[in-house]
């Protein structure tokens, strides 16, 4: 529109220009050379556009949408169509809705959809959709999709591990209905979860007794352990009394004591001896220093 604007801004420009030659009419004349060159310029620039990064361009010329579509950069394009910059960055979509559970409860919930425009069916999404494809397709199909698979779980379900799960069914159905569509959908994480205010403290209130029950079962198998290791050190113990006391006898004990009173004899020092009583009494030697 800009281009044709133009053209027509410079044909009056010259005309303006060649009737002020013929009233040689400098001033006017120099004014419609001015409105010429801008005419001009703006004719120019209408002739090349510039898709930013992390975009795609529509050409639509006319209500003709070309199958091909414009890469980030700079590229030359029929100064009458129009270019339709689309993102095809990750967007995130942010939902707050309350869902049915499988018990008829009705759960708050907050939830994100990160998704992104497929760049080789923007064409597509905008000639049958438009560039509000997101209003019109991905929200009513997101929020239905949600409550479809929340109905499938009980409350409770939602609020423990079956989360992830439940995130992975929604992905995976509403990509089903969007992706031929050309909407790529990335990653469906669950913000927040809200119960009815009894079903949550139940839900406390069980998982607490199911640790309890956990901390207590460690203790007791900590227990077990320490008496088995009790056992069997009482067990080494009683062993080791037994070998020990059929291996010593009075010879051995004798031939000790034998060895024992020739060490001592063969010290240096000055000594007092003991005479033992009975046969068997050893000598007892005493050092004097």
């Amino acid at each position: 529109m800009l281009f044709i604007i133009a053209l027509i801004a410079g044909v009056v420009a010259f005309f303006v220009h060649k009737n002020a030659k013929k009233k040689r009419n400098k001033q006017e004349a120099t004014f419609a050379l001015i409105g010429i060159a801008v005419a001009l310029v703006i004719a120019l620039t209408q002739c090349w556009t510039i898709i930013p990064a992390g975009h795609t361009g529509v050409i639509d010329f006319l209500g003709n949408v070309s199958d091909e579509t414009l890469k980030p950069g700079v590229s030359l394009v029929n100064p009458m169509a129009k270019i339709e910059k689309m993102s095809i960055k990750t967007q995130e979509l942010k939902e707050m809705m309350s869902v049915p559970s499988k018990e008829g409860l009705s759960v708050n919930l907050e939830i994100s959809l990160l998704f992104k425009l497929n760049s080789d069916m923007a064409n597509e999404i905008y000639k049958t959709v438009g560039p509000e494809y997101a209003e019109i397709i991905l929200v009513p199909q997101f929020r239905s999709v949600v409550r479809g698979v929340t109905a499938r779980y009980e409350a409770k379900a939602l609020y423990t591990a079956s989360r992830e799960k439940l995130a992975g069914e929604i992905l995976d159905e509403l990509g089903k209905l969007v992706g031929p569509r050309g909407i790529t959908v990335e990653q469906a994480p669950l913000r927040q979860i809200q119960l009815p205010a009894r079903l949550t403290q139940s839900i406390e209130e069980k998982l607490q007794a199911e640790q309890d029950a956990q901390r207590m079962a460690f203790i007791l198998q900590k227990e077990e352990q320490e008496a088995d290791r009790k056992r069997i050190e009482a067990r080494g113990i009683a062993d080791f009394q037994d070998i020990v006391s059929v291996n010593i006898s009075n010879m051995l004990l004798k031939w000790k004591g034998i060895e024992a009173t020739e060490k001592l004899a063969s010290s240096p020092n000055t000594k007092v001896i003991i005479i033992g009583s009975g046969k068997d009494g050893l000598p007892l030697i005493l050092g004097g220093n």
